[in-house]
C-alpha cells in the first residue's frame, strides 16, 4: 500500500526572535501552519503579537531566525507569499475619502462581488457612504468584506478581526473563516476574543518572552 507524503506547512517560522524599538520582545519562536490549519496567536499587551504578523508581511526585517513560505526562505519567499496573502490589520486597509464600494472595487473586485460582500457583512444600502461618515464598526466590516471576495487568497493573516464587531458580525466571520479553512485556506489571526473555529490551534508569545534585567553599573537592560 502506498503512502501520500504529507504536502510540506505552507508557513514556517524557525527560532524566531522579534525586536521593537531596540527591546527583544520573544525569542526561539518555532511554528508551522498548513493548508487548511488555524493558528491563533497570543499574548498579553506588549508581548509582540502585531509585531509578529507585520514581520510575516515584511513590513519590518528587525529579526533574527528564519522564515519559509512553502520551503522557500524569506526575501525569495516573502516574494512568492504576498501573491497569496490578503492581510488585514488594525487599520484595516480602508480608505476614508471612498465609499465601501469603492473601496473593494480598488482592491480588483467588481461592482457585483463587491455589493454581495458588502451585503454579507450587513452593509448594504451603505454602499454609497464615504467611509469616513461611518462608525468604526462599519469601517472594520468594510475591511473584512474583503474575505468574504470570490477568489480569495489563500492566506489570511488578520491582526484583531473581531474587534468592533457586534455577536452577529462575529458569527459571520467565524463561519467565513470555517468554509475558508475547509477549501484548503490557511489562516493567522490575534484576537483577544474567544473564536468558535474548529481546529484551532494557539502559539502564546509569553512562552517565548525574553527575561529583561537592569544592570545597576552600567545603566542598561539586559536581555537574559
Amino acid at each position: 500500500m502506498s503512502v501520500t507524503p504529507k504536502s510540506p506547512a505552507v508557513l514556517q517560522v524557525r527560532h524566531l526572535a522579534c525586536e521593537r524599538d531596540g527591546r527583544r520582545l520573544f525569542e526561539g519562536l518555532d511554528f508551522s501552519l498548513d493548508a487548511g490549519g488555524a493558528i491563533q496567536i497570543k499574548g498579553s499587551n506588549g508581548a509582540g503579537k502585531t509585531t509578529l504578523l507585520r514581520t510575516l508581511i515584511g513590513s519590518t526585517s528587525d529579526f533574527n531566525g528564519e522564515i519559509l513560505w512553502r520551503n522557500s526562505p524569506f526575501p525569495k519567499g516573502l516574494r512568492a507569499m504576498r501573491e497569496s496573502l490578503l492581510y488585514i490589520g488594525h487599520r484595516g486597509g480602508v480608505r476614508g475619502g471612498l465609499t465601501p464600494l469603492e473601496n473593494l472595487t480598488w482592491y480588483g473586485a467588481t461592482e457585483t462581488s463587491a455589493m454581495e460582500a458588502l451585503d454579507r457583512v450587513d452593509l448594504f444600502g451603505f454602499e454609497g457612504a464615504l467611509c469616513s461618515s461611518l462608525s468604526a464598526g462599519q469601517n472594520r466590516r468594510v475591511a473584512l468584506a474583503r474575505l468574504f471576495l470570490p477568489l480569495s487568497p489563500c492566506l489570511w493573516i488578520l491582526d484583531e478581526p473581531l474587534t468592533a464587531l457586534d455577536v452577529t458580525g462575529v458569527a459571520a466571520l467565524e463561519k467565513q473563516m470555517a468554509d475558508h479553512l475547509a477549501c484548503g485556506g490557511s489562516l493567522l489571526l490575534t484576537s483577544h476574543q474567544p473564536l468558535n473555529l474548529p481546529g484551532l490551534d494557539f502559539v502564546d508569545l509569553s512562552d517565548y518572552a525574553v527575561e529583561e534585567s537592569f544592570n545597576e553599573m552600567g545603566g542598561e537592560h539586559v536581555f537574559n
